[in-house]
């Protein structure tokens, strides 16, 4: 299976390879760090690790942030252990080495034999910790043949690949079994891991580590837009973060309806995607409406208009200026991002109604009127309605915080069930020094 599996990944990849090239040459994605998805180990791992290893993969931005407090709890309960952090993507990566150092950090290898036996070989993992949903199926098989005991963390199987899961139930039931633990973030992703093969002894319930995540340090931006903002009595404020291809749209005729009331309002804007920066910024000049691009702003007054976010790695810490917040991919069918940042400021949430990426979330902050979930016809009035009720939008944004502060303690939960499996490992450690 694992032959054939490797080769239909090789086709794959050699079909794929124009599209590749183009988003390289046209965006500057997915060169950097090539050599070590390749197996290129890098220079600070060229030598058998003499520590023993815990090494933690998270794709990309969420999964580095909700693993960053285990990782953490990790360093300070295993002094002994070297702690490695592999991403997949590059925002992902700069994130991780930002918070844990570059020297730790490291590109996810393809899962082929040849780019991961490099690092098992010098890494020498004894514990293996994935975060969410990545079931690679060589990177399983070697790393279990290696010794390591492997976890998956706020393990979730969202209702978009739910049907792909249980399509290759029979095939993924061989890879599942390679894993050692599972920790689920609910009970209806505990019981779709054990439909698609996971052994129903190693499933767990444990909670998600998204509500764990404590705020970032806020970056200078925002002390200088808060100043801005007081200067010119800007507002009301509108945050609209993650959002997506067809949805801008949507959002800056609701605010041109919002101008006309308030005519000093300001939108935040945040592209998910930075190669659409570009496109959304020519966007806003088709439609006349004033802005000014987060990259060339150097402090100019504001008021009236849209303040571009064309950067990376602020806009969590942007929610906190907002009077409401809206989060993208989610008045479009593309599956909606995480309400748990705007939240963690108490900033009163509204999303569109395509939010299935994050279904539990959603539907726990619905349960306890601390959301507004809405389509596209009803954004305009919604959002009108919390900027002309004070006490209301403050109150969903009261809510919204509490909500997400019912739900902590995550991470220590999970820390407990990943030290039961490193038990035996320190056990041997102690008893032959």
């Amino acid at each position: 299976m694992y032959l054939l599996y490797s080769a239909l990944l090789a086709i794959g990849l050699l079909v794929s390879l124009p599209y590749w090239l183009l988003q390289m040459l046209r965006h500057g994605k997915y060169h950097e760090g090539l050599g070590e998805r390749l197996g290129g180990l890098p220079r600070r791992f060229d030598k058998v690790s003499d520590s023993p290893t815990i090494w933690v993969h998270a794709v990309s931005v969420g999964e580095v942030l909700a693993v960053s407090g285990v990782i953490d709890e990790l360093r300070r309960h295993f002094p002994q252990h070297r702690i490695v952090i592999s991403t997949t993507t590059s925002t992902g990566q700069r994130l991780a080495r930002k918070r844990f150092g570059e020297e730790s950090v490291f590109y996810f290898p393809l899962d082929f034999a040849f780019a991961i036996r490099p690092y098992l070989r010098v890494l020498r993992p004894e514990l293996i910790v994935i975060a969410e949903t990545e079931f690679w199926p060589n990177f399983l098989r070697l790393a279990h043949a290696s010794g390591a005991r492997i976890a998956v963390v706020n393990a979730r199987i969202s209702d978009r690949s739910w049907p792909g899961y249980r399509r290759f139930g029979l095939l993924l039931s061989g890879v599942l079994r390679r894993i050692d633990l599972f920790l689920a973030q609910t009970e209806e992703d505990a019981r779709r891991l054990r439909e698609i093969g996971a052994p129903a002894q190693r499933v767990q319930v444990k909670g998600n580590l998204k509500f764990d995540v404590a705020p970032l340090s806020p970056p200078p931006i925002i002390a200088s837009l808060r100043a801005a903002f007081e200067q010119a009595e800007v507002g009301p404020i509108l945050v609209c973060g993650s959002t997506v291809e067809d949805e801008e749209p949507l959002l800056l005729r609701a605010f041109e309806n919002v101008l006309a009331s308030y005519p000093g309002a300001m939108m935040i804007l945040a592209p998910r995607r930075p190669e659409r920066f570009g496109q959304v910024s020519e966007l806003l000049k088709h439609l006349g409406i004033r802005f000014w691009r987060r990259s060339l702003w150097s402090g100019d007054p504001l008021s009236g208009g849209v303040f571009l976010i064309d950067t990376i790695g602020e806009l969590a810490s942007l929610y906190s200026l907002g009077d409401v917040a809206f989060v993208g991919g989610s008045l479009v069918p593309r599956g909606g991002h995480n309400i748990i940042e705007p939240a963690q400021y108490g900033v009163p949430i509204i999303v569109g109604n395509h939010t299935e990426n994050f279904r539990d979330i959603v539907r726990l902050f619905q349960s306890r009127d601390a959301v507004r979930v809405v389509g596209p016809a009803e954004f305009p009035l919604v959002l009108m309605e919390l900027l002309s009720n004070d006490e209301e939008r403050r109150a969903l944004g009261r809510r919204a915080a509490e909500t997400l502060q019912s739900q902590t303690g995550a991470t220590h939960r999970t820390l407990a069930a990943l030290e039961k499996l490193l038990e035996p490992a320190t056990v041997a450690a102690g008893g032959s020094s």
